[in-house]
């Protein structure tokens, strides 16, 4: 049967709670952030399949020919993000960035490559590095069926979208499971002061870890506290102008956000952050590629404000993720029967809120 509907979702700052000090873009969402684009493909089918793909595009452009800083940070490796590598050595993205499950990595990396050598442009390419992180659905999902399917990962790619994002149980959160309870597709985005300036950062999710639940600090208590394995995938995006090198130490900071979740960061855990910055400043077009060219960026002395709300937004954007999801009934492709996961009860989190 398909998820079980349920119309009193809240997200977290709707129930009251309000983590951190900086306040939230209009949205509060990745898509804050000027220019990011992102949708999903939800696969919802049969009694079995409980899948999709998330696509983030950092700007509406060609990603190939207008290539923006980028930095990866690997808190516990137990899992797959292609492209890392190169994200490493060069410290950009030149690709959309997709988020999907563990045995949809390949078809995701297809979905990208297509999307992008079809791009006007691109028709001399011979070589790409695409972008794609994922977590394992398996718990409600027929993770060996082969869903999401390569054209189902290129329409999230082809339908990115500035503007509200849906959360919960929707693209690649649409199997997930978070501490024992439904997990899903989160976000939450803030507005950092730094030298009479204003720059927005933004945090999109895909939680599937375990750990005992923190929520602003108060402990939520769930039947499933011994459930500790599981993977996150964080991605940052920002207006800031930032090199590699401080993206990377500012993707580092969100697992601070997700260390407040109360995550067990597990021997079983694949915990990702990527980060970048879309500023025009520091893109990497074609002619700055090919001449001498001086980028600029906020300096160290004044870069710990982003820090801290890299921390606040990847908190809140986890815990949005299990608010908006809704109770799944799907399919364990492990033990090949009918698995339940309830979502985390909304009236519990007001009850905690006052205690």
């Amino acid at each position: 049967m398909p998820p079980m509907s349920e119309n009193t979702r809240m997200r977290l700052r709707d129930i009251g709670f309000r983590p951190g000090t900086f306040e939230t873009g209009k949205l509060n969402a990745i898509t804050d952030v000027a220019g990011v684009r992102v949708d999903h493909s939800t696969v919802n089918e049969g009694d079995t399949i409980r899948t999709g793909a998330t696509a983030i595009l950092p700007h509406g452009g060609n990603l190939f020919q207008e290539k923006v800083p980028a930095a990866l940070a690997v808190y516990n490796g137990f899992g797959k993000f292609t492209g890392a590598t190169q994200i490493e050595e060069l410290g950009e993205i030149e690709t959309p960035v997709v988020l999907t499950n563990t045995l949809a990595t390949g078809r995701a990396i297809e979905a990208i490559n297509r999307y992008t050598l079809s791009q006007p442009g691109n028709e001399s390419v011979v070589s790409l590095n695409a972008v794609v992180g994922e977590t394992n659905d398996s718990r409600l999902n027929d993770i060996r069926a082969g869903r999401p399917t390569i054209d189902e990962v290129t329409l999230a790619i082809q339908n990115a979208h500035e503007g509200m994002i849906e959360e919960g149980c929707t693209g690649a959160g649409t199997g997930t499971v978070a501490f024992g309870m439904k997990g899903g597709i989160g976000t939450s985005s803030r507005v950092v002061p730094i030298m009479g300036e204003r720059y927005t950062m933004g945090i999109l999710v895909q939680s599937n870890y375990g750990g005992n639940l923190l929520v602003c600090g108060k402990p939520y208590e769930t039947p499933q506290h011994l459930d500790k394995d599981g993977s996150i995938v964080i991605i940052l995006a920002t207006d800031a102008p930032l090199s590699s090198h401080n993206l990377k130490r500012l993707a580092a900071r969100c697992f601070g956000g997700l260390a407040r979740t109360g995550a067990a960061l597990s021997n079983g855990s694949g915990d990702y952050a990527l980060a970048f910055s879309t500023a025009d400043s520091v893109r990497r077009m074609p002619q700055r590629r090919k001449a001498i060219h001086a980028y600029p960026e906020i300096p160290n002395d004044m870069i710990s404000p982003l820090f801290e709300a890299a921390i606040e937004a990847t908190e809140e954007a986890i815990l949005n993720s299990l608010c908006m999801a809704t109770t799944t009934t799907g399919f364990n492709a492990a033990t090949r029967k009918t698995s339940k996961i309830d979502a985390i009860s909304i009236e519990a989190l007001k009850a905690l809120l006052t205690s």
